[in-house]
């Protein structure tokens, strides 16, 4: 192989070392919405009652493998947490929502507060931990109960 080649080959071996590094470092993780990207759904646009206090909504596929981990875990949270509803939607069915919010893949958790503004968001799989601490904040609780919830999922970590 010629030099050139070799220096090709290194050059795409990195930027996808890089790639998949980032990526890895997202996957998963509940954002904040940036400052003046306030987004509201309604129960309407949803198809499903809002949560009292907190939606967690999920965009699904039927082909998604991590789809089905993330129904229990957000399903489990509902069922524990009063006044929290877990929705799930099939982006395929969807696709105009999925389109409106920028799904790009599957799952995608957003969390909903009571009047149905996003205040986190994920794509891909999200942690227990993760969602109870978004839960807790978008209850309206402090930084500090959103850690406690956390560190009462899981004390070990």
């Amino acid at each position: 192989m010629s030099e050139t080649g070799l220096v090709v080959c290194a050059g795409v071996l990195l930027l996808a070392t890089v790639f998949g590094l980032v990526r890895a470092a997202r996957d998963g993780r509940l954002r904040r919405r940036r400052s003046g990207d306030e987004v509201r759904l309604s129960a309407a646009e949803l198809g499903a009652q809002l949560g009292e206090s907190v939606t967690l909504v999920q965009f699904s596929t039927s082909f998604c493998q991590p789809c089905r981990g993330t129904r229990r875990l957000l399903g489990d949270v509902a069922a524990a947490t009063p006044g929290v509803v877990h929705v799930e939607i099939d982006a395929e069915v969807r696709l105009d929502l999925a389109r409106q919010l920028h799904v790009l893949r599957t799952p995608t958790v957003l969390v909903l507060d009571r009047g149905g503004r996003v205040v986190r968001r994920a794509s891909g799989p999200a942690g227990r931990a993760e969602v109870l601490s978004a839960v807790a904040e978008a209850a309206g609780g402090s930084a500090a109960d959103a850690a406690h919830a956390a560190h009462a999922a899981h004390p070990g970590e």
